[in-house]
């Protein structure tokens, strides 16, 4: 009885892993392609209309020629004797769609009229080719004197002096990956991969890093990053120690974050506890303003990418993509068309699913990093460092 049950199931699955035999080559919706798929029927009218391209496809028409140029040789596919292949302005045209509208791989499969597999490959294959071949141009480490151009425009805009750069997270929502417990699953009581990210006084990205556990804390992201066993090695050539501006007082090149992070030499937080004097008080001000940029970057982000308005239904390979293509092509569309034609692109819109990190328990840092601090604590107190206008928001 058991040989004939054992026989029985063996069929059975033999039977359900047998390939059905495809009733089409192409499904006669998807061989309308050329006629009716929005490629073909829509894009050189929206040629025709600056706007209208820009609101499409959230870029100009020259920035998306040009983005075409430099992948065109990694997007091209050879024709075969069954089918054509699809053209790389097209694959380009479907991923910055569905990266700048947000809508899922069925959406563009009735509008653009290509199998949702074949949409799939597509994006993989222009988002981490999109990363793979501007961000040595567009997100290269800095040098020393690109760090001392960063501080100077945080001094001028902050008035916070020797700050070479904004470090924050963000959780990337994402649809529960299989099989991966609670890994995924972060305090907010959903599942997340967190971006983290390193801005200027211009709202650009210097550093990104994306992938790490939804369950992690800033602190321990960052300390996991390139950039921090980078900076811990002296490898970032960050400028030497300079005087604060009109004082005699050495300090050196420091990034700002919030209470999540540890406190490090090269890495200040404000002051924590309710209880402060007004010295800590004023300092935690300006540390607030040169924090800002990191968050309107942030929300300049997810205004121009709509990809962010909903959870990622995707593998976590494909999101990190997805998350590292939309970081560089941000800078890559400031970096042609200067300062975003809509304000309102500087302001986190409430529909993102981008959330802060848990913070972590206070840590106390070194004493390196505590003088480092107060030096800075005491400058914004002195006459030279005095913002005329801050007490009243200290």
């Amino acid at each position: 009885m058991d040989d004939v049950c054992t026989v029985i199931a063996l069929y059975y699955f033999y039977k359900k892993r047998q390939r059905r035999r495809r009733r089409y080559w192409v499904q006669p919706f998807l061989q309308d392609r050329f006629k009716f798929g929005t490629f073909n029927t829509l894009l050189e009218k929206l040629r025709e209309d600056e706007e209208k391209f820009s609101n499409f496809f959230r870029m100009s028409r020259e920035s998306f020629d040009k983005l075409l140029r430099i992948l065109r040789n990694h997007l091209t596919h050879e024709d075969t004797n069954m089918k054509n292949c699809i053209s790389p302005a097209e694959r380009l045209a479907v991923t910055v769609r569905y990266l700048a509208s947000g809508n899922t791989f069925t959406d563009l499969h009735y509008s653009f009229r290509i199998g949702i597999k074949a949409i799939s490959r597509i994006v993989r294959e222009v988002c981490s080719n999109i990363w793979l071949l501007l961000h040595k141009e567009y997100m290269a480490i800095p040098d020393v004197s690109t760090w001392q151009n960063i501080a100077y425009a945080f001094e001028k805009t902050a008035n916070f002096p020797n700050c070479i750069g904004a470090v924050d997270s963000k959780h990337i929502r994402l649809i529960k990956p299989e099989y991966s417990g609670s890994m995924y699953f972060n305090y907010k009581g959903y599942c997340s991969i967190v971006l983290m990210v390193i801005a200027d006084s211009n709202y650009n990205f210097i550093y990104v890093d994306v992938g790490a556990y939804g369950k992690d804390c800033d602190s321990s992201v960052f300390k996991e990053s390139s950039f921090w066993k980078k900076l811990q090695e002296n490898a970032l050539d960050i400028p030497t120690p300079r005087q604060l501006s009109n004082t005699d007082v050495q300090a050196p090149y420091v990034l700002v974050g919030d209470e999540a992070f540890a406190l490090h030499m090269n890495l200040l937080r404000p002051y924590g506890g309710r209880e402060l004097d007004q010295n800590k008080r004023i300092f935690n001000y300006p540390l607030s303003r040169a924090r800002r940029f990191i968050e309107c970057s942030f929300g300049i982000m997810t205004n121009k990418w709509r990809i962010f308005h909903r959870p990622l239904n995707v593998s976590i390979d494909l999101a990190t993509d997805i998350v590292k293509a939309c970081c560089i092509l941000k800078k890559f569309i400031r970096k042609e068309e200067g300062l975003n034609r809509n304000i309102a692109d500087t302001a986190m819109d409430i529909d993102s699913e981008l959330n802060e990190l848990t913070r972590s328990k206070s840590v106390r840092g070194s004493l390196s990093a505590n003088d480092t601090r107060t030096k800075f604590a005491s400058y914004f107190v002195s006459e030279a460092g005095q913002i005329p206008w801050k007490n009243k928001f200290a």
